[in-house]
């Protein structure tokens, strides 16, 4: 989606920025990105900790912009918990000043450069600034409906966990622990009867109204499990198409991984550390990694996501981690690294050693946006 950018000054366009990122920036780097007068994306980086690194993260993201289509211009944006009065001018110009000359050099407009620290605001551009900034609560003025005090953060919005309904979560924790403690075949499995396919059984989430409980506690203990995790998060992206192909594909996953004594997790890290591509089959990889530009629906990941809210709501919290870790997947792939990052600090606070978790929060950590990120949704479709 693109905006018409009508800020009439500084101030207003850095009021606008949060809305456009969807999440409120802390300690980042933050450029938008034009084509002509309409905004087509936000990327976001954390600044640098130590000087030699800027040039690291400024060639990061020029590349970045230089492969998303039709992008001519840019506005850097630094957010920083550092002040003016810290050195008597605006913090990190270093870092700017080589992010304006290399964009330049690439082709793109810099229209601007701003800074937002933690006691004021402005233009490095602005030869008046002077060594205090601007107001800080001339952005806030200027949020339509957003005083001073309302700083809410769109990154906690989006990653927001409700408080689950107690007799549902009791429910679902009892239906879990009989599923548990089945034996194969027993009438427990019987019960769930077409959900019992992992396929089936995410096709019915999606589907409006009340899930039984026994369907709700299927879920949590295949998110629970490597081999079947990956696969219903695909599906929730892509369709059941792909899900069932990612199903057959981590069935083969973990019979290898039980042949080599490893977890899946364990399998799927390794192989991908060493570049095999065996772990899953190449699309399937290139689809988790976002190294596709097949876009996810986006209306259906909406709707997993509020269902997913609901799941992990009313789960246990020894079964939180699986159904996180798709949930934040589904943020990113979205656009929303922010409130994804925000799910995995949950998840690894839940279990500090959970490798996919660890995966996630360092592939997306760094950066990485999907492919999909710089495709058009006609030249997705044509492709």
């Amino acid at each position: 989606m693109t905006t018409i950018i009508r800020a009439g000054s500084a101030q207003e366009f850095l009021a606008l920025v949060p809305s456009l990122a969807g999440f409120e920036p802390m300690r980042s780097l933050v450029c938008v990105a034009f084509v002509g007068h309409r905004t087509v994306g936000v990327l976001r980086h954390d600044l640098p900790r130590r000087p030699r690194d800027r040039s690291t993260l400024v060639a990061a993201v020029v590349a970045t912009l230089c492969r998303m289509p039709g992008v001519d211009g840019v506005v850097p944006v630094v957010y920083t918990d550092a002040g003016f009065a810290d050195r008597g001018e605006a913090p990190e110009r270093r870092l700017v000043e080589l992010f304006a000359a290399r964009a330049t050099e690439a082709g793109f407009a810099v229209r601007d450069e701003l800074c937002v620290a933690n006691d004021g605001w402005g233009s490095y551009r602005d030869p008046a600034l002077g060594a205090t900034g601007h107001p800080l609560a001339l952005i806030a003025a200027s949020v339509p409906g957003r005083g001073a005090d309302d700083g809410r953060h769109e990154s906690a919005v989006h990653a927001r966990i409700p408080e689950g309904e107690p007799r549902r979560a009791t429910a679902v924790a009892r239906a879990l622990e009989r599923l548990e403690t089945a034996g194969p075949g027993g009438a427990e499995f019987t019960r769930l009867g077409d959900d019992l396919d992992p396929v089936e059984l995410v096709e019915h989430l999606l589907e409006p109204g009340t899930v039984p409980a026994r369907a709700v506690a299927w879920f949590l203990h295949l998110a629970a499990r490597p081999a079947f995790r990956d696969g219903m998060m695909l599906q929730f992206a892509f369709g059941p198409l792909i899900g069932a192909a990612a199903h057959d594909d981590a069935m083969e996953s973990l019979e290898r991984a039980e042949l080599a004594g490893m977890t899946v997790d364990e399998l799927v890290s390794g192989e991908l550390a060493a570049g095999s591509g065996e772990a899953v089959s190449e699309l399937l990889a290139r689809l988790i990694m976002g190294q596709t530009g097949l876009r996810p629906e986006r209306p259906r990941v909406e709707r997993a996501i509020e269902v997913l809210r609901g799941l992990i709501a009313v789960a246990p919290e020894s079964h939180r981690v699986g159904p996180l870790c798709i949930m934040a997947w589904l943020l990113w792939g979205l656009g929303r690294g922010s409130a994804a990052g925000v799910l995995l600090d949950a998840a690894l606070e839940l279990d500090p050693a959970h490798t996919m978790a660890g995966l996630l929060d360092r592939y997306l950590g760094s950066g990485a946006l999907p492919e999909w990120a710089f495709t058009s949704p006609r030249e997705a479709d044509a492709g």
